[in-house]
């Protein structure tokens, strides 16, 4: 069966494009949306009426509403919403710029719950659809001068968690994406962004972090369009998973980490034992 997919984020280079192309390559259709869809006009001519480009900003939940209506009524229906669209700056804790770090959270976070919100009465209505929530080895990670973003993203695996368990007698399946380091234009922003911090002590730190992505821009190991067939893969496992790691360095991490969190909780299960009133 043909499915119809409801796409955000779709930048030319960027995860948005190879969930859309990876998509059409199994014969569905697909909306993209994007902040400048003029950008996408020679790639969407290739489709034909297969591809819709909407704009959309969004922050605006206006607009949001606005874009899946525009999806439902072109296609009849959406069947697979893919939150791709995000953003990550990088500061210190205490001291990032206030509205840097709330313009993130409304892009990776708040944005995601819109257009959750938004298609979720669609698919309950059939009784049918799949919701893939693309957050980051840094929602399982924190990372050290990216807390910020590290917290949007783990806003958006705990939400997508509860929603997998409230939605599935309604039939609507929902996933969790944590992709690594992935050769996306991502990073090329970082080596025209200047550490800008009001605390001098976290200036190295930061130095540090902007270095990482600096060097890894253009030979991040993943293959956005690797990841995007594994995700449609994962998604017709029976039954499929709740999140799915993307790539070697990812999954170490993530495992590693993990790991280490069981065996510090476990180190202190006499103390957390203790804190009951006797029995």
């Amino acid at each position: 069966m043909t499915r119809r997919w409801f796409i955000t984020g779709g930048t030319p280079g960027n995860f948005g494009m190879a969930f859309a192309e990876a998509a059409l390559d199994t014969g569905d259709r697909v909306v993209v949306t994007s902040r400048r869809p003029q950008e996408l006009a020679t790639w969407a001519d290739r489709f034909g009426d297969r591809v819709l480009v909407v704009p959309l900003e969004l922050t605006d939940a206006t607009q949001v509403q606005r874009a899946v209506r525009t999806a439902e009524e072109h296609f009849g229906g959406i069947d697979v919403l893919v939150n791709n669209a995000g953003r990550g700056w990088y500061g210190s804790i205490e001291a990032m710029d206030e509205s840097a770090m709330r313009s993130m959270f409304e892009l990776n976070f708040f944005a995601v719950l819109s257009v959750t919100r938004a298609v979720l009465p669609g698919m309950r209505a059939r009784g049918d659809g799949w919701i893939v929530n693309v957050s980051s080895v840094a929602g399982l990670i924190a990372a050290p001068g990216f807390g910020y973003y590290s917290a949007t993203k783990f806003a958006v695996e705990a939400v997508t968690d509860a929603l997998h368990d409230e939605v599935a007698a309604q039939g609507i399946s929902v996933l969790t994406v944590e992709p690594g380091a992935f050769r996306t234009n991502a990073y090329a922003g970082f080596a025209d962004d200047t550490v800008e911090e009001a605390i001098p002590v976290y200036h190295e730190m930061l130095e540090q972090v902007r270095a990482v992505f600096v060097g890894m821009d253009g030979v991040q190991p993943g293959d956005p369009h690797r990841g995007a067939r594994a995700v449609i893969m994962a998604m017709s496992q029976d039954p499929p998973p709740r999140r799915l790691v993307l790539g070697n360095s990812g999954y170490d991490a993530v495992v590693d980490a993990l790991e280490k969190n069981l065996a510090g909780i476990r180190a202190n299960e006499d103390l957390s034992r203790s804190a009951d009133f006797p029995a």
